[in-house]
């Protein structure tokens, strides 16, 4: 078949570094939009959906959000398969009726997380396995009918409803954007130092296993738009 055509969310306020990973991770042609601005696709003509990470929060009262979560919402009417990260996580999570609250602290850093094995996501991936994670609201409840194949002790970091897959943490991170995130954190300098500190080529190399997921998802989608339902069987199914 042709290369596939995925519409890129790019919820990031600041997008440059998420365009990049995401660019650099995708073996598609990614056509973007940048939500915040209130860009939005007129048409769900793609083979797949990717919501990207950003500093907001799913429950905040902004129309480009409330837009967002609108479009999503259809788009996922029309079977459109779905990779959802961090915010996207969260998103994906609130518009199919899963509950997203307030941490009160921040997961950030290199971190484990382990999954049960059985996901198309993750396949190829250890079950215990290291991600760089960066989030202060979280998941609380799956949506339901939805199968949550990851976790770590801050929640659910992996969850697949029909063709929606999702997870909290960021496989598409290099360290520059790492280290770019970790500096903008308003937390104190000594935690700032210590999750600098674990920024490091063998961390980084350890969660580079994480990034099979975008080749899943591809292989998945690609799977998707040859057969249809016939060879995607939903995960509540």
């Amino acid at each position: 078949m042709s290369r596939l055509r995925i519409a890129l969310l790019n919820a990031a306020h600041d997008p440059e570094d998420t365009r990049r990973n995401f660019r650099r991770e995708l073996d598609a042609d990614l056509v973007e939009f940048h939500c915040p601005s209130r860009d939005l696709p007129e048409t769900f003509q793609f083979d797949a959906c990717v919501v990207t990470g950003s500093r907001a929060s799913v429950y905040w009262d902004e129309p480009w959000i409330g837009e967002l979560k609108s479009w999503v919402g259809d788009a996922i009417e029309t079977g459109l398969p779905m990779l959802g990260v961090c915010y996207g996580h969260q998103l994906l999570a609130d518009v199919l009726g899963g509950s997203v609250e307030d941490m009160g602290e921040y997961e950030i850093g290199y971190r484990s997380v382990e999954h049960d094995g059985e996901n198309d996501l993750l396949a190829g991936v250890d079950g215990d396995f290291t991600v760089f994670t960066t989030h202060s609201d979280r998941v609380t409840e799956a949506p339901p009918g939805a199968t949550v194949f990851a976790r770590n002790d801050y929640g659910i970091h992996g969850f697949r409803k029909g063709h929606v897959f999702s997870v909290q943490f960021h496989p598409e991170y290099d360290m520059e954007t790492a280290e770019t995130v970790t500096t903008g954190k308003d937390l104190p300098d000594e935690r700032i130092q210590r999750v600098l500190d674990g920024i490091t080529a063998e961390n980084y190399d350890a969660a580079c296993e994480a990034k099979q997921l975008f080749d899943n998802f591809t292989d998945y989608v690609r799977r998707h738009a040859r057969d249809g339902d016939a060879s995607a069987v939903s995960a509540d199914d």
